[in-house]
């Protein structure tokens, strides 16, 4: 014996708008039942259990039919209780079927539920991929345009570069300054004034390397590849194409990280408007036969033997009443003679 109970739903189409709570819910078990019932799950018993074989039986609907009549599926009126009963002539094979009706419920209301949460996770889940592998594709072409132009962070390489600017330059007029007091003191052939102004020459090629010189790699162009960034008089131009990249990519990123929660919420939301049921009493061995009787076995034989026992009685009685030169007793043990004689023959034969 099998009970089964419906589990709680939601109130979403489909299937999941019929599950119901065990206790003062909404019962679905009628429709339970007649998914019981269905060819689906008549189909997949008797492929699992071979009872066309079981049941010698030709034809698949013949053996529905067969085992329709073998099964017993009833609902409590009040607790909204589903029993199963299954006969069969193997005892463990009668346990495994009521226990497979359960399965075969359950795999059939999850591969039919249709319900808005179902629809909505899938609408989720293609849009993931979706805005997945856009994110793959920006975070692509954002790598390609850094790599090509040596544009790290523009806004950063920009404060960068323009405080080292700021303080070359700095340097710059203090050794001019220096410089031009050398010059005024000792001339220009004196050994301090030619090491301040091979210091003001270094400090100005310097600056003109890191303002002027286009010295980064930017499309169509080559410069120095000693410095791997890019010019300052580049980054201007580098700024809008880097940002745009820059916030193509934190938007997929946002997308994509909010796509990832609603995508978990909706499987659990899936889930739970799934019905399901649970087993109340799993199927257990059968301890004793359901039928035949045996009372009705001994009262059937005895009736049977008695009335066999009155119909020799009385042929006898007929048999012994009738004169021996009657014609019809003589066929009749003339034909006995001969099948008995034929009887004896075919046993000598084969012995």
């Amino acid at each position: 014996m099998l009970a089964a109970l419906v589990g709680r739903g939601q109130a979403a189409g489909g299937l999941s708008s019929l599950a119901g709570n065990l206790f003062g819910g909404r019962s679905n078990g009628a429709l339970f039942i007649d998914l019981l019932h269905s060819g689906t799950i008549s189909g997949h018993m008797i492929d699992r259990f071979q009872l066309q074989h079981v049941y010698s039986k030709r034809y698949v609907e013949d053996t529905a039919k067969k085992l329709a009549r073998k099964t017993s599926i009833s609902e409590d009126a009040k607790s909204g209780v589903i029993t199963i009963a299954v006969e069969d002539s193997e005892r463990g094979r009668a346990r495994d079927m009521a226990q497979a009706y359960v399965d075969e419920l359950n795999a059939l209301v999850a591969k039919v539920n249709t319900s808005s949460a179902r629809r909505e996770r899938e609408f989720i889940e293609q849009r993931l991929q979706a805005v997945g592998i856009e994110l793959q594709q920006a975070q692509l072409e954002m790598s390609q345009f850094s790599t090509k132009n040596a544009a790290i962070d523009i806004k950063e390489q920009t404060r960068a570069m323009v405080d080292a600017d700021a303080k070359i330059q700095g340097q710059l007029i203090a050794s001019e300054s220096e410089l031009d007091s050398l010059e005024q003191i000792y001339g220009d052939q004196n050994a301090r004034v030619r090491a301040a102004e091979a210091r003001v020459g270094v400090l100005r090629r310097e600056l003109t390397r890191e303002s002027e010189g286009g010295t980064a790699p930017s499309s169509g162009q080559t410069g120095d590849s000693n410095l791997p960034y890019p010019a300052l008089r580049q980054l201007p131009s580098l700024a809008v194409p880097w940002a745009n990249l820059y916030r193509r990519v934190r938007i997929e990123e946002t997308v994509y990280e909010m796509l990832s929660a609603e995508y978990e919420t909706a499987r659990i939301e899936e889930a739970k408007s799934i019905p399901t049921v649970s087993v109340i009493d799993p199927a257990g061995w059968p301890e004793k036969k359901s039928s035949p009787h045996r009372l009705i076995l001994v009262v059937a034989s005895t009736l049977l033997a008695l009335a066999g026992a009155c119909l020799f009685l009385l042929a006898q009685r007929s048999w012994l009443g009738i004169d021996g030169t009657d014609t019809r007793k003589l066929l009749a043990q003339e034909l006995v003679a001969s099948v008995s004689g034929a009887f004896t023959k075919l046993s000598r034969g084969r012995r």
